[in-house]
């Protein structure tokens, strides 16, 4: 086995030099005076409205687009205020999937909903009724990509309106598919935490003018906030075109099956010393077990409430896991050692309440700043909408933004017996977190498999361990003594001690620790996961299996920050065999973006490209040719749909992990002119411009030798020569250096 290595050195930095170049109609494409007169006709309709309906002081205003459209191609000038990009007027985004004639197929479409001011929608409507006049007038009624293009030439009659605002509006023009005012139609009939479109009033004072009286306590932000029955049957009576999204406040539990096994006395542990401590929070703990010298435990619900037997099963038998999971079930031995757990109970058996959860992990989290790993074994038995993030993953992704931790979220399980397919149950679709499946012994998804993806797109969950299911449990330990469990509630745990390891002993950030997890559950020979089920694939037991690699292989790390649009090193030496790379190639990529839940499913803020691969020599110029064959933002080369963007190159998502095929004939790689490969992580923001500036990031890179040769030392030795300080990941090393770290110093 071959140690990781951690590569560290300079990245160089590069800014964004390129343009969008001249504002031109996408090819063999056209926009007609009538399509124009429609839109326009319908932004007067609305903009009627709102003259009339001035309680938001302004107007919001859906675009439903003709597909899904990079931020390039988002309106350019349209709903624009004056002097300011529209990107600043977007409150909310969705995806909806509408019959094309054109295409003669459903299609998948964006729409975006807009807040701007009663000038700028009359802006808007001056602007398409000019561009209306000038394509009947010089265009006979049709204008082409090929005008557009005579256009920019300097081909233009400018006496009705300017070149630039006719260029812009034909296209905002050709990629809108209609205006209109989108309102919830459906009844909400239970409290509920609601979000609503963030307009020109403030929250509490636009609620009051319809009689809702608001107080900060019920408000998880600006435009967040828990409504009872009658309160929301109010907004929706008086405005339904406020309410952006809905989820019940109040979650039942996903079942786990527990069964008895036995009480024994013969458990015996030893005291805990300095062993690292991992965060649980969940129902409550039983401090009558045999390791609860390993756990501190608080309980966090209202003292009125009268706790029963069962309220302490399930959050007893998670942090048993993570205490001694290896002691009772041999056959999981990871190698981890034993861990210390605190353990915040928060809610009983029964369910939770997501509002008073969310208020309470925030304050958690912030009052234990030494604990990075968080075990979330709680989920709603509600699936997620494909359309929004849960309030509760939400508040979890600014948390793990904020604090520098990670939580380790259980997947969710199905109720028993049932077959068909049900999409996971928040907070398991927590973009930034760990999300953890089950898998039997087999390998196989769990009976009570609970699927992705969130937003449409997302992988989730990202891995899945093993679980227990059916006559195959995992043995945890409860108030009763040994119990029968399964679950993904008894797999998450397994993963937050890798997670504690690979952070507190091994000494890796999170970004890196979460991106090793990943890898090694990838393997060589993942396949995408089309079911959305088990993620990457299944973590190796073993925490070895994670930290070294095979002698074949040369695995490193690397560590970073965003400061540019362009992240790279162009000073990866490779060996060589015969002037050829005898190596397939794999990278995973991880970063924890800001996000904002009001964009709906364009929820991630920052965006980083990888590209890593040989470097070569083209048109003059050095460049990365990628083992994926990513092309984006590369010179010349603007054709990449979005849609396809996100599915080839997981666009958005904030795990890259791209792989080569292992082939049973492996042919060398061809050494171009300069010898050496390089990594590149080109950086685009949703809205505002350098907003993901100082993000970290954490890099995995495996290189496998086809032949089967240890090339290793090799590699370190070319490092070191190109001026890589090049540091052996040991396991044995680091514990020393743990315990060292840990000793407490005694002053004379």
């Amino acid at each position: 086995m071959n140690n990781i290595l951690q590569l560290k050195g300079q990245f160089e930095k590069r800014k964004n030099t390129s343009s969008f170049g001249p504002v031109n109609l996408p090819v063999n494409s056209k926009v007609t005076e009538k399509h124009v007169k429609e839109i326009r006709e319908q932004l007067q309709s609305i903009s009627s409205y709102w003259k009339k309906e001035q309680t938001i002081g302004g107007a919001l205003v859906s675009a439903h687009y003709t597909c899904v459209v990079a931020k390039s191609n988002r309106l350019q000038l349209l709903l624009g205020e004056k002097g300011q990009h529209p990107n600043l007027a977007i409150r909310g985004a969705k995806f909806i999937e509408e019959y094309s004639a054109k295409k003669d197929r459903v299609i998948k479409k964006h729409v975006f909903t807009y807040f701007i001011s009663l000038e700028a929608l009359e802006s808007a409507i001056a602007n398409l009724q000019e561009c209306e006049k000038v394509i009947r007038i010089y265009y006979n009624g049709i204008i082409s990509d090929a005008d557009t293009k005579y256009i920019n030439e300097g081909k233009y009659n400018d006496d009705i309106m300017s070149k630039w605002r006719f260029l812009k509006t034909v296209v905002d023009s050709y990629f809108i598919e209609y205006f209109r005012i989108d309102r919830v139609e459906s009844q909400i009939m239970d409290q509920s935490i609601i979000t609503i479109f963030k307009t020109g009033v403030k929250t509490v004072e636009l609620l009051g003018k319809f009689g809702i009286d608001m107080i900060n306590a019920k408000m998880i932000d600006e435009t967040t906030l828990r409504l009872d029955p009658n309160e929301i049957q109010i907004l929706q009576n008086n405005a339904p075109y406020l309410i952006a999204m809905q989820v019940k406040d109040f979650a039942e539990i996903t079942a786990s099956e527990i069964a008895e096994v036995s009480r024994s006395d013969e458990e015996i542990i030893e005291d805990p010393h300095d062993e690292p401590i991992i965060g649980v929070i969940d129902t409550q703990f039983d401090e009558s077990v045999y390791f609860s010298k390993w756990v501190i435990f608080e309980n966090k619900v209202d003292k009125n409430i009268e706790l029963k037997k069962d309220d302490f099963f399930h959050g007893t038998a998670v942090s048993s896991i993570i205490v001694d999971g290896p002691s009772l079930n041999p056959a999981l031995e990871d190698g981890c050692g034993r861990f210390r757990v605190k353990h915040f109970g928060v809610c009983t058996a029964k369910g939770f309440s997501s509002f008073a959860i969310l208020k309470m992990i925030r304050d958690i989290v912030a009052n234990n700043r030494n604990i990075k790993v968080w075990n979330l074994s709680l989920g709603a038995d509600m699936p997620i909408d494909p359309n929004f993030i849960s309030p509760e993953a939400a508040e979890l992704d600014k948390i793990q933004c904020e604090y520098d931790v990670i939580f380790i979220i259980a997947g969710t399980n199905k109720i028993k017996n049932m077959k068909q397919t049900v999409r996971i149950g928040a907070p398991a679709d927590s973009l930034n977190a760990l999300v953890v499946n089950s898998v039997d012994s087999y390998g196989n998804p769990a009976s009570y498999t609970r699927t992705g993806p969130v937003l449409s797109f997302f992988y989730k969950p990202d891995i899945c361990y093993y679980g227990g299911d059916k006559a195959d449990n995992i043995i945890a330990y409860g108030p009763s003594g040994r119990i029968e469990v399964n679950g993904t509630s008894f797999a998450a745990p397994w993963i937050a001690r890798k997670m504690a390891y690979l952070i507190h002993i091994m000494g890796l950030s999170r970004e890196v620790a979460k991106a090793l997890i990943i890898d090694s559950a990838a393997g060589w020979d993942r396949k995408d996961d089309v079911t959305f089920s088990m993620g990457y694939g299944i973590v190796p037991k073993r925490i070895e299996d994670i930290i070294y690699s095979q002698n074949d292989e040369i695995r490193f790390v690397m560590n970073g920050k965003i400061d540019e649009y362009e992240t790279y090193t162009y000073n990866i030496p490779v060996p060589q065999d015969l002037n050829k790379h005898p190596y397939y190639a794999k990278a995973t990529l991880v970063y924890f973006p800001n996000s904002d839940r009001n964009q709906g499913v364009d929820y991630t803020s920052t965006e980083m490209d990888l590209h890593f691969g040989r470097l070569r020599e083209k048109d003059g110029k050095i460049e990365i040719k990628s083992i994926n064959n990513n092309k984006q933002a590369e010179d010349g080369l603007q054709n990449i749909y979005e849609e396809d963007a996100r599915q080839l190159y997981r666009k958005w998502d904030n795990v890259k992990h791209i792989s080569e095929e292992i082939k049973d004939k492996g042919r060398p790689r061809k050494v171009y002119k300069p010898g050496m490969w390089g990594l590149s992580i080109k950086t685009k923001e949703r809205l505002n411009y350098k907003a993901g500036r100082g993000l970290n990031f954490g890099v995995v890179v495996t290189m496998k030798e086809m032949n089967g040769i240890n090339r290793i030392d090799e590699f370190i030795k070319l490092c070191m020569v190109r001026g890589w300080i090049v540091k052996k990941v040991d396991i044995q090393n680091q514990i020393d250096i743990y315990n060292k770290s840990e000793e407490d110093i005694e002053f004379e």
